[in-house]
């Protein structure tokens, strides 16, 4: 059964163990102590009274989801496809109580990441966000949000692995956010949980549940069992730089500089991506590269797609050079070589 790793949106629904102290010399290594039901039903419960606090859901006109309360100022990290266009949303704590009125401070859309602002943050609790570069594939998580519209819901699973790239869908032709370094989980994620929490076992965030595998077997309905979220340490940068800033400043993400689209061939099959605007002073115009030339392999790898391209790109970084293959609009093939320059917040 094929499963594509490009995703329903798990967001908005409509209108590591801690480390042991070190023996000291006069004692001998003891084996772990066994996990219990009971031990592991107590652990559960501690991380969810520490956690569930700094869960929020957040709701616009076009619908909700959740956030992560980030600082004492008010500051909550989400989705960017939560808010969506909003500019103003209110938020709910999950212990109750009336809504806050909260302003959107700024969106990276590319990265499907935001930050919003709590016009009355007495009483937020903070999150504790932890170094997700020392996950590790088979630990417990739990994913914390809002899912269905459900406040306050809890599910759990397991780090199912590392590293991966995922798109988000969007407008036909176009790419939706691209997250490079996305974690999978099998906790389970449904519309509503995007902007939420993935949390280890010590109470720390290790990522923003961001969305959910699909199964063409299924008609495109979720695949059991196979999340995704943005790494703790990708949106804690991007949200430092927001609340900084208010803007970001430094994406880390490489760009080729074009607009375009996939273009689609005498087959009925996706056949490149279709130049049709160059950035100015991009690496795509220093490269020669020209509106109507069709991009159809970086570095060998095809790029049939649109988010085939953008996903490639995702795994590379700004000031690499990469040699890109064309198809110009007389039909013939040249291959360039272009230093990509830095993805810019829009």
């Amino acid at each position: 059964m094929s499963v594509a790793a490009v995703a329903l949106l798990a967001g908005c629904s409509g209108p590591s163990g801690s480390p042991s102290p070190a023996a000291s010399a006069s004692q001998t290594s003891a084996a772990p102590a066994p996990v219990t039901p009971n031990s592991l039903e107590a652990a559960y419960e501690q991380v969810i009274a520490k956690v569930l606090p700094s869960i929020v859901q957040i709701n616009t006109k076009a619908g909700l989801g959740s956030g992560v309360v980030y600082d004492n100022a008010g500051h909550i990290v989400t989705n960017a496809h939560v808010v969506g266009q909003a500019t103003q949303m209110e938020v709910s704590l999950a212990s109750g109580g009336a809504a806050r009125k909260a302003d959107l401070v700024s969106s990276f859309p590319a990265g499907d990441l935001a930050v919003i602002k709590v016009q009355d943050p007495k009483g937020l609790t903070p999150a504790r966000f932890a170094d997700s570069s020392k996950l590790r594939v088979g630990q417990i998580v739990l994913a914390m949000g809002n899912p269905l519209g459900l406040s306050g819901s809890v599910t759990d699973g397991i780090v199912s692995a590392l590293g991966r790239t995922v798109s988000e869908p969007q407008d036909p032709g176009s790419p939706g956010a691209t997250i490079s370094g996305a974690i999978q989980t099998s906790a389970s994620i449904n519309p509503g949980n995007s902007g939420g929490a993935l949390v280890d076992l010590n109470g720390q965030v290790i990522g923003i549940p961001t969305l959910a595998a699909t199964d063409p077997d299924l008609g495109g309905g979720a695949a059991p069992g196979i999340g995704f979220a943005i790494p703790s340490n990708t949106a804690t940068d991007i949200a430092a730089q927001i609340v900084k800033e208010g803007k970001v400043t430094d994406s880390h993400r490489a760009a080729l500089g074009i607009r375009g689209s996939t273009v689609i061939g005498a087959d009925g099959q996706p056949a490149g991506v279709g130049v049709a605007r160059v950035e100015a002073g991009g690496a795509a115009e220093k490269a020669g590269i020209k509106a109507g030339d069709v991009v159809v392999s970086v570095n060998g790898t095809p790029t049939t797609t649109i988010t085939a391209l953008t996903e490639l790109l995702a795994t590379l970084k700004p000031g690499d050079q990469v040699k890109v293959e064309l198809v110009k609009p007389d039909g013939s093939t040249t291959t360039v070589t272009a230093t990509l320059g830095e993805l810019q917040a829009d």
